[in-house]
Protein backbone atom coordinates (compact mmCIF):
# COMPACT_ATOMS: atom_id res chain seq x y z
CA UNK A 1 0.00 0.00 0.00
CA UNK A 2 0.70 3.44 -0.62
CA UNK A 3 3.47 4.62 1.90
CA UNK A 4 4.66 0.71 2.72
CA UNK A 5 7.54 -1.47 1.48
CA UNK A 6 7.62 -4.81 0.67
CA UNK A 7 8.70 -5.86 4.07
CA UNK A 8 5.86 -4.38 5.53
CA UNK A 9 3.22 -6.10 3.13
CA UNK A 10 5.32 -9.69 4.12
CA UNK A 11 4.36 -8.54 7.92
CA UNK A 12 1.33 -7.90 7.28
CA UNK A 13 -0.06 -11.08 4.80
CA UNK A 14 1.31 -13.18 7.39
CA UNK A 15 -0.11 -11.63 10.11
CA UNK A 16 -3.91 -11.92 7.72
CA UNK A 17 -2.31 -15.92 7.67
CA UNK A 18 -2.20 -16.32 11.14
CA UNK A 19 -5.54 -14.60 11.86
CA UNK A 20 -7.45 -16.58 9.03
CA UNK A 21 -5.73 -19.79 10.35
CA UNK A 22 -7.77 -19.08 13.89
CA UNK A 23 -10.72 -18.04 11.82
CA UNK A 24 -10.74 -21.65 10.43
CA UNK A 25 -10.23 -20.53 6.66
CA UNK A 26 -8.98 -23.08 4.86
CA UNK A 27 -6.51 -21.60 2.52
CA UNK A 28 -4.33 -18.79 2.43
CA UNK A 29 -2.89 -18.09 -1.82
CA UNK A 30 -0.65 -15.70 -3.05
CA UNK A 31 -0.40 -14.99 -6.41
CA UNK A 32 2.47 -14.13 -8.98
CA UNK A 33 3.08 -10.49 -10.71
CA UNK A 34 5.90 -8.99 -11.64
CA UNK A 35 7.15 -4.99 -12.29
CA UNK A 36 3.86 -4.22 -10.19
CA UNK A 37 4.57 -1.89 -7.46
CA UNK A 38 2.08 -2.45 -5.67
CA UNK A 39 2.42 -6.13 -5.17
CA UNK A 40 5.31 -7.67 -3.81
CA UNK A 41 4.98 -11.72 -4.60
CA UNK A 42 6.93 -11.74 -7.56
CA UNK A 43 9.08 -14.40 -6.07
CA UNK A 44 5.59 -16.82 -5.10
CA UNK A 45 7.41 -19.59 -3.55
CA UNK A 46 9.48 -17.68 -1.53
CA UNK A 47 6.38 -15.86 -0.06
CA UNK A 48 4.56 -19.18 0.21
CA UNK A 49 7.23 -20.61 2.58
CA UNK A 50 7.30 -17.26 4.38
CA UNK A 51 3.37 -17.96 5.31
CA UNK A 52 3.44 -21.59 5.71
CA UNK A 53 6.56 -21.34 8.01
CA UNK A 54 4.46 -18.73 10.31
CA UNK A 55 1.18 -20.80 10.62
CA UNK A 56 0.91 -24.58 11.69
CA UNK A 57 -2.73 -25.38 9.92
CA UNK A 58 -3.49 -23.68 7.27
CA UNK A 59 -3.01 -24.63 3.25
CA UNK A 60 -0.87 -22.41 1.58
CA UNK A 61 -0.71 -22.35 -1.95
CA UNK A 62 -0.65 -20.15 -5.09
CA UNK A 63 -3.12 -18.57 -6.57
CA UNK A 64 -1.48 -18.74 -8.90
CA UNK A 65 1.70 -19.26 -10.62
CA UNK A 66 2.04 -18.22 -13.81
CA UNK A 67 3.76 -21.32 -15.59
CA UNK A 68 4.28 -20.06 -18.65
CA UNK A 69 7.08 -17.98 -17.25
CA UNK A 70 8.80 -20.88 -15.76
CA UNK A 71 10.37 -24.25 -16.98
CA UNK A 72 7.85 -26.77 -15.35
CA UNK A 73 11.04 -28.70 -13.59
CA UNK A 74 11.86 -25.78 -11.77
CA UNK A 75 8.14 -24.81 -10.34
CA UNK A 76 8.48 -28.98 -9.45
CA UNK A 77 11.14 -28.06 -7.57
CA UNK A 78 10.19 -25.17 -5.99
CA UNK A 79 6.72 -26.66 -4.62
CA UNK A 80 8.22 -29.62 -4.16
CA UNK A 81 10.59 -28.44 -1.30
CA UNK A 82 7.58 -26.32 0.15
CA UNK A 83 5.83 -29.33 0.26
CA UNK A 84 8.39 -31.28 2.15
CA UNK A 85 9.30 -28.61 4.55
CA UNK A 86 4.91 -28.61 4.89
CA UNK A 87 3.34 -31.87 4.23
CA UNK A 88 -0.08 -31.98 3.30
CA UNK A 89 -0.75 -28.11 3.48
CA UNK A 90 1.15 -26.82 -0.04
CA UNK A 91 -1.23 -25.93 -2.92
CA UNK A 92 -0.26 -25.27 -6.67
CA UNK A 93 -2.68 -23.11 -8.97
CA UNK A 94 -1.65 -22.62 -12.13
CA UNK A 95 -2.47 -19.47 -14.76
CA UNK A 96 -1.00 -19.01 -18.41
CA UNK A 97 -1.47 -15.42 -18.50
CA UNK A 98 2.03 -13.26 -17.54
CA UNK A 99 1.08 -11.65 -14.72
CA UNK A 100 2.23 -8.61 -15.61
CA UNK A 101 2.73 -5.96 -18.84
CA UNK A 102 3.90 -7.67 -21.96
CA UNK A 103 7.65 -5.58 -21.81
CA UNK A 104 7.90 -7.65 -18.11
CA UNK A 105 6.60 -11.08 -20.17
CA UNK A 106 9.19 -10.93 -22.47
CA UNK A 107 11.93 -10.30 -19.70
CA UNK A 108 10.57 -13.28 -17.57
CA UNK A 109 10.04 -16.00 -20.52
CA UNK A 110 12.00 -14.86 -23.88
CA UNK A 111 9.65 -16.50 -25.93
CA UNK A 112 6.07 -15.31 -25.34
CA UNK A 113 4.38 -17.47 -28.06
CA UNK A 114 5.75 -20.54 -27.59
CA UNK A 115 5.46 -20.73 -23.79
CA UNK A 116 1.42 -19.72 -23.87
CA UNK A 117 1.25 -22.62 -26.38
CA UNK A 118 2.86 -25.34 -24.54
CA UNK A 119 0.94 -24.88 -21.31
CA UNK A 120 -1.16 -27.90 -21.35
CA UNK A 121 1.91 -29.94 -22.28
CA UNK A 122 3.53 -28.00 -19.22
CA UNK A 123 0.69 -28.85 -16.94
CA UNK A 124 0.93 -32.24 -18.11
CA UNK A 125 5.33 -32.55 -17.44
CA UNK A 126 4.03 -31.10 -13.76
CA UNK A 127 2.05 -34.12 -13.17
CA UNK A 128 4.77 -36.25 -14.27
CA UNK A 129 7.58 -34.68 -11.86
CA UNK A 130 5.55 -35.35 -9.28
CA UNK A 131 4.20 -38.80 -9.62
CA UNK A 132 6.91 -41.58 -8.06
CA UNK A 133 9.70 -41.55 -10.03
CA UNK A 134 10.58 -44.48 -12.59
CA UNK A 135 12.96 -46.57 -12.85
CA UNK A 136 15.60 -45.45 -15.17
CA UNK A 137 13.90 -42.20 -15.66
CA UNK A 138 16.62 -39.62 -16.42
CA UNK A 139 15.13 -36.38 -15.09
CA UNK A 140 13.75 -36.19 -11.43
CA UNK A 141 12.60 -33.58 -9.34
CA UNK A 142 14.43 -33.86 -6.28
CA UNK A 143 12.67 -33.19 -4.11
CA UNK A 144 9.14 -33.63 -6.24
CA UNK A 145 8.88 -36.63 -7.13
CA UNK A 146 6.55 -38.83 -5.15
CA UNK A 147 4.89 -35.78 -3.64
CA UNK A 148 1.79 -35.24 -5.96
CA UNK A 149 1.62 -31.61 -4.77
CA UNK A 150 -2.26 -30.99 -5.83
CA UNK A 151 -2.31 -28.90 -8.81
CA UNK A 152 -5.38 -26.74 -9.87
CA UNK A 153 -6.18 -24.38 -13.12
CA UNK A 154 -7.00 -21.18 -12.49
CA UNK A 155 -8.50 -18.99 -15.21
CA UNK A 156 -10.76 -16.29 -16.19
CA UNK A 157 -11.61 -17.82 -19.61
CA UNK A 158 -13.20 -20.76 -21.28
CA UNK A 159 -10.01 -22.20 -21.96
CA UNK A 160 -8.79 -23.17 -18.47
CA UNK A 161 -12.64 -24.51 -17.84
CA UNK A 162 -11.85 -26.98 -20.49
CA UNK A 163 -8.29 -27.80 -19.61
CA UNK A 164 -9.10 -28.15 -16.23
CA UNK A 165 -12.02 -30.62 -17.15
CA UNK A 166 -9.89 -32.64 -19.58
CA UNK A 167 -7.04 -32.44 -17.02
CA UNK A 168 -9.34 -33.78 -13.94
CA UNK A 169 -8.38 -30.90 -12.26
CA UNK A 170 -10.06 -28.71 -9.79
CA UNK A 171 -11.09 -25.42 -11.31
CA UNK A 172 -10.88 -21.83 -9.81
CA UNK A 173 -12.44 -18.92 -11.64
CA UNK A 174 -11.06 -15.18 -11.32
CA UNK A 175 -14.40 -13.75 -10.97
CA UNK A 176 -13.66 -10.90 -8.72
CA UNK A 177 -11.83 -9.11 -11.48
CA UNK A 178 -12.96 -10.98 -14.76
CA UNK A 179 -16.80 -11.73 -14.46
CA UNK A 180 -17.68 -11.92 -17.76
CA UNK A 181 -17.49 -16.08 -18.57
CA UNK A 182 -18.07 -17.58 -14.92
CA UNK A 183 -21.68 -18.76 -15.60
CA UNK A 184 -20.09 -20.31 -18.50
CA UNK A 185 -17.17 -21.55 -17.52
CA UNK A 186 -18.47 -23.31 -14.35
CA UNK A 187 -20.93 -25.02 -17.03
CA UNK A 188 -18.47 -25.94 -19.21
CA UNK A 189 -16.17 -27.55 -16.90
CA UNK A 190 -19.05 -29.38 -14.77
CA UNK A 191 -20.36 -30.85 -18.33
CA UNK A 192 -16.85 -32.09 -19.67
CA UNK A 193 -15.11 -32.91 -16.67
CA UNK A 194 -12.97 -36.30 -16.90
CA UNK A 195 -12.53 -38.02 -13.12
CA UNK A 196 -8.68 -38.35 -12.88
CA UNK A 197 -6.17 -39.88 -10.32
CA UNK A 198 -6.20 -36.44 -8.58
CA UNK A 199 -10.15 -36.20 -8.77
CA UNK A 200 -12.98 -38.27 -9.15
CA UNK A 201 -15.78 -35.06 -9.24
CA UNK A 202 -15.27 -31.57 -10.21
CA UNK A 203 -14.69 -28.99 -7.68
CA UNK A 204 -15.02 -25.28 -8.80
CA UNK A 205 -13.72 -21.87 -7.00
CA UNK A 206 -14.94 -18.56 -7.42
CA UNK A 207 -13.20 -15.43 -6.79
CA UNK A 208 -15.58 -12.70 -4.85
CA UNK A 209 -14.09 -9.06 -3.49
CA UNK A 210 -14.69 -8.67 0.00
CA UNK A 211 -15.18 -4.85 1.62
CA UNK A 212 -17.34 -5.72 5.05
CA UNK A 213 -17.18 -3.82 7.47
CA UNK A 214 -19.10 -2.60 10.77
CA UNK A 215 -20.87 0.12 8.94
CA UNK A 216 -22.24 0.47 5.17
CA UNK A 217 -20.63 4.06 5.21
CA UNK A 218 -17.22 2.48 6.12
CA UNK A 219 -17.60 -0.66 3.67
CA UNK A 220 -18.00 1.57 0.91
CA UNK A 221 -15.02 3.86 2.13
CA UNK A 222 -13.02 0.57 2.29
CA UNK A 223 -13.81 -0.72 -1.19
CA UNK A 224 -12.62 3.68 -2.76
CA UNK A 225 -9.36 2.06 -2.50
CA UNK A 226 -10.38 -0.89 -4.96
CA UNK A 227 -11.76 1.59 -7.37
CA UNK A 228 -9.06 4.02 -7.22
CA UNK A 229 -6.76 1.08 -8.40
CA UNK A 230 -8.73 -0.18 -11.10
CA UNK A 231 -9.24 3.23 -12.45
CA UNK A 232 -5.50 3.87 -12.52
CA UNK A 233 -5.07 0.41 -14.21
CA UNK A 234 -7.35 1.98 -16.90
CA UNK A 235 -5.14 4.48 -17.28
CA UNK A 236 -2.33 2.63 -17.36
CA UNK A 237 -0.73 4.05 -14.28
CA UNK A 238 -0.65 0.77 -11.97
CA UNK A 239 0.20 1.48 -8.34
CA UNK A 240 0.16 0.48 -4.68
CA UNK A 241 -3.30 0.88 -2.81
CA UNK A 242 -4.32 4.30 -1.68
CA UNK A 243 -5.71 5.37 0.74
CA UNK A 244 -9.37 5.48 0.66
CA UNK A 245 -11.43 8.55 -0.07
CA UNK A 246 -15.06 10.28 0.67
CA UNK A 247 -15.82 10.51 -2.29
CA UNK A 248 -15.23 8.01 -5.68
CA UNK A 249 -17.20 10.22 -8.04
CA UNK A 250 -14.43 13.10 -7.98
CA UNK A 251 -11.77 10.46 -9.25
CA UNK A 252 -13.22 8.15 -11.66
CA UNK A 253 -14.65 9.75 -15.23
CA UNK A 254 -17.96 8.68 -16.34
CA UNK A 255 -16.18 6.73 -19.12
CA UNK A 256 -14.29 4.99 -16.51
CA UNK A 257 -16.71 4.36 -13.93
CA UNK A 258 -18.93 1.97 -15.91
CA UNK A 259 -15.81 0.06 -16.36
CA UNK A 260 -14.65 -0.39 -13.12
CA UNK A 261 -17.79 -1.34 -11.78
CA UNK A 262 -18.43 -3.91 -14.14
CA UNK A 263 -14.77 -5.31 -13.17
CA UNK A 264 -15.92 -5.10 -9.45
CA UNK A 265 -19.76 -6.88 -9.77
CA UNK A 266 -18.73 -9.55 -7.92
CA UNK A 267 -17.57 -6.91 -4.83
CA UNK A 268 -19.61 -8.10 -1.23
CA UNK A 269 -19.65 -4.68 0.12
CA UNK A 270 -21.41 -3.63 3.11
CA UNK A 271 -22.38 -4.81 6.99
CA UNK A 272 -22.32 -8.19 8.26
CA UNK A 273 -26.11 -9.09 7.20
CA UNK A 274 -25.99 -7.22 3.56
CA UNK A 275 -22.51 -9.34 2.97
CA UNK A 276 -24.20 -12.54 3.99
CA UNK A 277 -26.78 -12.06 2.00
CA UNK A 278 -25.03 -11.44 -1.05
CA UNK A 279 -22.87 -14.31 -0.40
CA UNK A 280 -25.24 -16.74 -0.05
CA UNK A 281 -27.10 -15.52 -3.66
CA UNK A 282 -23.94 -15.61 -4.97
CA UNK A 283 -23.05 -19.44 -3.70
CA UNK A 284 -26.89 -20.38 -4.69
CA UNK A 285 -26.41 -19.30 -8.00
CA UNK A 286 -23.27 -20.53 -8.80
CA UNK A 287 -23.35 -23.58 -6.61
CA UNK A 288 -19.55 -23.09 -6.22
CA UNK A 289 -17.65 -25.32 -3.70
CA UNK A 290 -15.19 -22.63 -2.42
CA UNK A 291 -14.86 -18.74 -2.53
CA UNK A 292 -11.94 -16.92 -2.87
CA UNK A 293 -12.08 -14.14 -1.21
CA UNK A 294 -9.59 -11.13 -1.86
CA UNK A 295 -9.81 -7.36 -0.53
CA UNK A 296 -7.20 -4.81 -1.72
CA UNK A 297 -8.15 -2.62 1.68
CA UNK A 298 -5.66 -0.01 2.51
CA UNK A 299 -5.70 0.05 6.22
CA UNK A 300 -4.69 -3.34 7.89
CA UNK A 301 -7.11 -3.49 10.58
CA UNK A 302 -9.90 -2.83 8.58
CA UNK A 303 -8.70 -5.71 6.13
CA UNK A 304 -8.79 -7.62 8.96
CA UNK A 305 -12.36 -6.91 10.46
CA UNK A 306 -13.58 -7.38 6.98
CA UNK A 307 -12.35 -11.42 6.80
CA UNK A 308 -12.93 -11.67 10.33
CA UNK A 309 -16.69 -10.60 9.18
CA UNK A 310 -16.57 -13.26 6.29
CA UNK A 311 -15.49 -15.73 9.21
CA UNK A 312 -18.71 -14.93 11.46
CA UNK A 313 -20.62 -15.53 8.14
CA UNK A 314 -18.79 -19.18 6.79
CA UNK A 315 -19.51 -20.05 10.63
CA UNK A 316 -23.53 -19.56 10.36
CA UNK A 317 -23.58 -20.74 7.10
CA UNK A 318 -22.16 -23.90 7.49
CA UNK A 319 -19.73 -25.64 5.10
Amino acid sequence: MQGADAAQAFRNSLDLAQHAERWGYKRYWLAEHHNMTGIASAATSVVIGHIAGGTSTIRVGSGGVMLPNHSPLVIAEQFGTLAALYPNRIDLGLGRAPGTDMRTARALRRDLATNAYNFPQAVRELQTLFAPAEPGQGIQAVPGAGLRVPLWILGSSIFGAQLAAAYGLPFAFASHFAPDALSQALDIYRADFQPSEQLQAPYTVAGVGLYAADTSTEAYRILTSTQQQFTNLHRGLPGPVQPPIDDIESYWSAREKPSVEHMLQYAMVGTPDSVRQQLTTFIKATNVDELILTGQIYDHSARLRAFEIAADIRNSLGD
